[in-house]
Order: C-alpha cells, then structure tokens, then sequence
C-alpha cells in the first residue's frame, strides 16, 4: 500500500492505543486535546508526513497515515502527549496496509468499540478527516479510505441490529445508575461537564430516568445553559460546584480537563453518593474512594456491562462483517486500478512506439502500403494487449506490486512514470 503521491517508499499505517490493552490511566497520558491535535498535524507536515488523520477519544487514541517507517508517527503521538515511547511499547498496537484498513474499518463501524456497536466513534473520524484536510494532509487515498468506513458504517446501521437498542457509553452510565439507585426518579443527579458524552448523558438521563431534579455545571456556563435549555433543567455556577456535591446522590463527572477535578478535599457529605466517571484522563482522583459511603465507578467499568441488548448485537457481527468485506473489496480494487493505471499507460505507449517505428519501416518496404488499415489493426493489436494486462492485475489472486514490476522489466517501462 504505497503512498502514490511521492518517490518515497512510504507505507499506510494505524498505531495507537485502546481500552483493549491501555487502562484509563495510560489513555490518560497519551490523550490529544484540540490544541495538542493541531499541534501534532502541523509537526507532521514539517517532518514531510504525507497524509494523516488524528483520532482521540475517551477509549482511544490513533493515528492513521503514511510514512517511510511507523516510528515517524509514534512519536509525533509522544511529541504531542504525555505518553513515552517506553509506555507505548507496552500497550499500543502498529498495523500496517492491509491490517490497518482492516482497523479503522472495525473501528469506524462500531466492531472495536468498548460497547460492541457504540457508532459515536465514526464522528470523530469524520472530524479528524476535516482536520487533515484543512492542513493539507489528506490525500486521494486517505479520503476515499474514510468515504468508504463511513458507507460502511451506515450500511451497517440501516441493514442489520449491531446497533440496536440504546447502548452506548453514555446510556451504560444511566443504566447503571438505574439498576442501582433506588427510586431514581426523585434523587438529586448533578453533571458536571457539558461536552459530548455529558450531553449525551444528560439526554439518556431525562429520557429514561424521568428525573427533573438534574443539576449542570460547566466551566463555561453559556454551554451548560443551551443544554439546560432544551431540558429545561437547572444551571449552576462553576464556583459552587463544592456546595452543590453534598446535594447530590448521584455525581456525573464529564469533563475535559487534564487533571482530577473532583478530589476528597471538596467532598463534604452526611450521606451516600455514586460518582461516576466518564473522563480522560480520569477527573475524579483516587483518593475519592477514602470518603466513606462514596462509590466510583468509571467508564471501563462501564462497559464490562452485559445485558439483553449486547447478546442481541452479538448475533449480528457475522452480517456487518460481510457489508465491510464488501466495501472493502471495493475499495482495494480502487486502489490498485489506481496503483497500476500509469503501468498501463505507459505500457500503451511502449506500444505505440513500437508500433510507430515498425509502420514507418514497413511503408518503405512494401510499395501498395495501406496506411488506414495498418494503423487500424495495430490500435486493436495494442488495445487487446493492454486489456489484457488490465485484467490480469485486476484479478484478485493477483499480486500486484510483483507484476507492476514484472511488465516493467519486460517491456523496459520508466519507473518514474509513475
């Protein structure tokens, strides 16, 4: 899977971390904010990266691009983080052409999300595309590749049950606040944090909770106000947030800071409390779990969750890994028709030449030469041959790279016109 846009041998790679291996303290370290994720696209068109994409959400962290080796984008991911390399040595993944479009058609559809079907994920991937377009940094291949994840994705969705029910990140938090807390319904529920998942959250909260004692505090009130809004729920200020924890049976924590927000040191309480972290890195410390009668519960636990709906995705895997095989297939033999057609041309014109030189010997050997008919014939000669190679490369079974260069050997084809 060379990157046909340079002379370089650079290869499509996907490196990165997951829950899969990384816990929610080393996806902590190496999780890219907006800032950081600028930062890191601007890195990787100065060090001459091609084609990128930058993917950072609460369950992962990868990148998706081309470059001569894999450690050219480890460590635009450790330049950017507060990752080592040491500490992706021992939790990350690389995976390179075939593999890593395989991967980021598993992730973009939901098969390699912490909660099997959670599609929230081909979001981010669209966002992430933008992005790298935006600096330059996405090519032909590159957007073709998340043009087909995301066909894929709603084929999924529209054709078979991966996604059925309401499970998601978000609804786990409220499902397990249910399954529970006793008579929810008439407890206090404070968020604290108004970004997507806490969005989400909030929606999953009103929706099946039918709790209209719920509480949002945000950093920046403007954001918490338009989700209140809709809700019409109460909003607070960010300054009473240790006046408003002691109210509270149930505390959301979603923020996006980089460091824990919530620590034993606010925590003032005469009754029990169910703290239920969705951030990363973690926003509420450890040392929360000193406070008696105070229970946390993060995002990983989340999702060891198994219920009715799960088993039910389950049984559909097999359906949405034939709609990705499928779109898959036709993506490769994109790629390659891509990958061979300057062959072909140039093939076609070795013929033409030949064709050329051997007319204009035989117009000086035979006296009634007839042009009109030479050249018709040698055309269908040419367009026979050519297709046939087309054909041949086209082919499933064939490998491609090996017979590029074979026909260019053969038929002394210029690499360089490629």
């Amino acid at each position: 899977m060379n990157n046909q846009n340079g002379s370089k041998h650079q290869y499509f790679y996907a490196v990165g971390l997951s829950y899969r291996k990384a816990d929610a303290e080393i996806r902590g370290k190496f999780s890219l904010g907006p800032e950081a994720k600028t930062k890191l696209l601007e890195q990787a068109r100065e060090e001459g990266i091609s084609s990128l994409i930058v993917v950072s959400t609460c369950n992962r962290t990868e990148l998706y691009g081309f470059a001569e080796h894999p450690f050219q984008l480890i460590k635009l991911l450790c330049d950017n983080s507060q990752g080592s390399v040491e500490d992706f040595q021992r939790v990350a993944f690389i995976y390179k052409n075939n593999e890593a479009i395989n991967h980021i058609f598993r992730v973009g559809t939901g098969l390699d999300s912490q909660i099997l079907g959670d599609f929230e994920i081909i979001s981010q991937i669209k966002s992430g595309f933008i992005a790298s377009k935006a600096h330059g940094l996405a090519n032909a291949f590159l957007e073709r590749l998340v043009n087909s994840v995301i066909q894929a994705s709603k084929r999924i969705k529209n054709e078979t049950e991966l996604s059925s029910g309401a499970t998601s990140v978000s609804f786990a938090s409220v499902q397990y606040i249910m399954n529970n807390v006793p008579d929810i319904a008439n407890k206090n529920i404070l968020l604290f944090g108004t970004g997507k998942i806490g969005r989400n959250t909030c929606e999953n909260l009103v929706k099946h909770t039918k709790n209209d004692h719920i509480v949002l505090i945000n950093r920046t009130r403007g954001k918490a106000e338009k989700i209140a809004g809709k809700f019409n729920l109460v909003v607070k200020d960010y300054d009473v947030l240790p006046l408003e924890i002691p109210k509270a049976d149930v505390l959301v924590v979603a923020t996006g800071a980089e460091m824990p927000t919530i620590d034993k040191d606010i925590l003032s309480l005469d009754k029990d409390l169910l703290i239920l972290d969705l951030s990363i890195p973690k926003n509420v410390h450890d040392n929360v779990r000193e406070v008696e009668g105070v229970t946390v519960v993060h995002l990983d636990d989340l999702s060891k969750i198994t219920d009715d709906t799960l088993e039910n995705r389950r049984r559909h895997i097999p359906a949405a890994e034939a709609i990705i095989n499928e779109i898959k297939e036709e993506f490769t033999t994109w790629v390659n028709a891509r990958k061979f057609a300057p062959t072909i041309h140039a093939l076609k014109e070795k013929l033409n030449s030949i064709k050329e030189t051997e007319l204009n010997f035989q117009r000086k050997k035979i006296t009634d030469f007839h042009e009109e008919q030479a050249e018709i014939i040698s055309q269908r000669i040419i367009q026979k041959i050519t297709t046939h190679f087309a054909n041949h490369l086209k082919d499933n079974d064939t490998m491609v790279d090996e017979s590029i260069e074979w026909i260019e050997k053969v038929f002394r084809l210029e690499a360089a016109q490629k």
